[in-house]
Order: C-alpha cells, then sequence, then structure tokens
C-alpha cells in the first residue's frame, strides 16, 4: 500500500515538475524585448549581422519547439543553460545563490511554525479554560493585522523601524562586508542579517498558523474523547497536550507543505528589499536583463523545491495518518 501510495505522488510530481518547465519556457519566450538585441546594443554594436550572430550563438535562432526539445534533454542532465550576462553556467550560479535561500526559509518556516502554533495553543487554552479571555482576543487580533499587511509594506517598516530607528540589526546583505569574521563570529553576524528578512517572510503564516490552530484545537475540544478524558479527572494541561495537541495539528501539517512553497515566491520580494544574496534576488536581475536561462533555471529550481515539499509533506501526513490512501483520501 505505501509503495502504491509513493509511486502515485512521484509520477504526479514528475508530471507537475515536466509542466511547469513547459508553461514557463513559453511563457519567458512571449515576454517582450529579444536578448540578443539587448546585449548588441549594451556592446554599441547595431548590427543586424552582429545580433543574428548572438542569436545563433544562443540558440534563438532555432523553432521553439526544438529550443524546447533541447532545454528538456539539458534539463535532465542538469545544465540548464549558459547565463550570457554573467558568463557562467546558470546551474552553477543558481547553486551558489540557493543555501542563502534555503537559509532564509528555513529560518522563516521555524519561526511561523514555533511561534504560530505556540500563540495559537495560548488562545485555544484561555478559552478552553474559560480564563483570560482577553488573551484569545489580543492573539487573535494580531494575527488578524499580520494577516492582512502586505510583506513588502512590512519589509520596509521593519527595516525603518529596527534598523534605521532603533539600529538594532542590519537592513541588508547577509554579512557584514570586509568583517572578515570567522567561526562563531561569523555564525552571529548572518544571524543577525537574517533576523528581519526572516521574521516578514515568517509574519504572514505565523498569522494564518495561530487561527489554524486556534480553530483546530476548539474542535477537537468539542470531541467525545476529550469530554470523556475531562470527565475522568485527567488535568486539563495534559488533556491539552496528550489528546488535542495530536490531532490538531493535523491541519497545520497539511499547510505546512503549502506553505514551504509560497515562502519560495515570497522570498523573491524579500530577497529584494532587503538585499539577501540568494535565488529571488538573482532571478530579479535576470528578468531586468532578460537573461531568460537564468530566469528559466530559477524557475525550475524554485518549481522543484515547491513539488519537493509538498511530497514530503503528503508523507509525513501519511505517517501521521495511515489511513491516507494512493489518491489523498482516507480508506
Amino acid at each position: 500500500m505505501f509503495i502504491s501510495f509513493l509511486t502515485t505522488r512521484l509520477f504526479k510530481a514528475l508530471m507537475v515538475m515536466l509542466g511547469v518547465v513547459v508553461i514557463n519556457f513559453f511563457l519567458i519566450r512571449m515576454a517582450p524585448g529579444d536578448p540578443a538585441a539587448v546585449l548588441a546594443g549594451e556592446s554599441g554594436a547595431s548590427d543586424p549581422a552582429f545580433v543574428e550572430a548572438l542569436r545563433a550563438q544562443f540558440g534563438l535562432d532555432q523553432p521553439l519547439l526544438t529550443q524546447l526539445w533541447v532545454y528538456l534533454k539539458g534539463a535532465v542532465q542538469l545544465d540548464l543553460g549558459y547565463s550570457y550576462r554573467n558568463h557562467v553556467p546558470v546551474f552553477d550560479l543558481i547553486m551558489e545563490r540557493l543555501p542563502a535561500t534555503l537559509l532564509l526559509m528555513a529560518a522563516a518556516f521555524v519561526i511561523s511554525i514555533v511561534a504560530g502554533v505556540a500563540l495559537g495553543a495560548l488562545a485555544a487554552r484561555s478559552r478552553f479554560r474559560n480564563r483570560h479571555r482577553w488573551v484569545d482576543s489580543l492573539v487573535m487580533s494580531s494575527a488578524m493585522l499580520l494577516y492582512a499587511t502586505p510583506l513588502f509594506w512590512l519589509a520596509l517598516l521593519s527595516v525603518i523601524i529596527f534598523s534605521v530607528i532603533l539600529g538594532w540589526f542590519p537592513a541588508f546583505g547577509m554579512e557584514s562586508v570586509a568583517a572578515s569574521y570567522v567561526g562563531w563570529e561569523k555564525v552571529l553576524d548572518i544571524g543577525r542579517h537574517l533576523v528581519l528578512p526572516a521574521c516578514s517572510l515568517a509574519a504572514f503564516f505565523m498569522a494564518v498558523y495561530a487561527r489554524l490552530i486556534r480553530a483546530s484545537m476548539l474542535e477537537v475540544m468539542g470531541m467525545d474523547y476529550v469530554k470523556t478524558a475531562r470527565a475522568k479527572g485527567v488535568p486539563p494541561g495534559r488533556v491539552l497536550r496528550v489528546h488535542v495537541m495530536r490531532n490538531a495539528l493535523m491541519p497545520v501539517v497539511t499547510f505546512a507543505g503549502v506553505q514551504l512553497g509560497q515562502l519560495a515566491g515570497g522570498a523573491v520580494l524579500t530577497e529584494t528589499v532587503f538585499g539577501w544574496p540568494g535565488v529571488g534576488r538573482l532571478m530579479f536581475d535576470a528578468l531586468l536583463q532578460r537573461d531568460y536561462q537564468l530566469l528559466l533555471g530559477g524557475f525550475l529550481v524554485t518549481s522543484a523545491m515547491v513539488v519537493f515539499f509538498n511530497f514530503m509533506a503528503d508523507l509525513v501526513y501519511r505517517v501521521l495518518d495511515p489511513r491516507i490512501g494512493a489518491n489523498g483520501a482516507k480508506s
């Protein structure tokens, strides 16, 4: 049964990746602007023969379907083409920037899960015990405020408050330039630069988790087995930890896979605002420079990350609830 589940998920993941690559390829080719003409213009040469030579060099003179086939064959071999603006293979350039993006996503993911679940559980606990109801109201109001706040506005506001006014954290970059830190000093320096972008990226999802875990816990608290445990005299704290929290976390696991995919998209804006040297900032620069190969490679890598994270979320969900079948429904 598990082998069937795993095979089905892998096949779906591969089909999604193929669809993403094909769609992105045609969307990029439909964008206005000719990379060869842009390069020729920047080099000061407007000779049509020179432009055609550049198009032949980058394979842009071939039929569109031929270009797609060449790209698909290369992608299978991890050959994502050559960045004509950076004069570096696209795969090498993305792998150089990928650790920074993964670090930002991991930090934002952990912050949103831990803080969101803790705040949601605190709100549900205050409502469950019917004491300190103001805690529930405060948490839910704050979550709604974070949920409604645009990411770019929150990022810029955090720079103004915590960097410009208070001077607590650096505003831009991943580490101090020319500081030559090593060992723990370098780790702490990167951590200080990571705080603002990670918290800005995590704020929206933290609000979602807080509301989600609160609603889930309140629903589970009304179940018969919870009422039975309370009637037997089980302490309220144990009821929450043992009987409520485990089942209330199931929707969180489901949303976690979706969140990781959205984090990959939100990282583009966050990295641009904070000057974080990741794949998102690299894709933004590639878009401005009409570097199609690099942009396609960035789309491919981020899409692969999204598919992988959702695949892992499916596996975790299957472990937590073995009744989930290969088609995603309970058997």
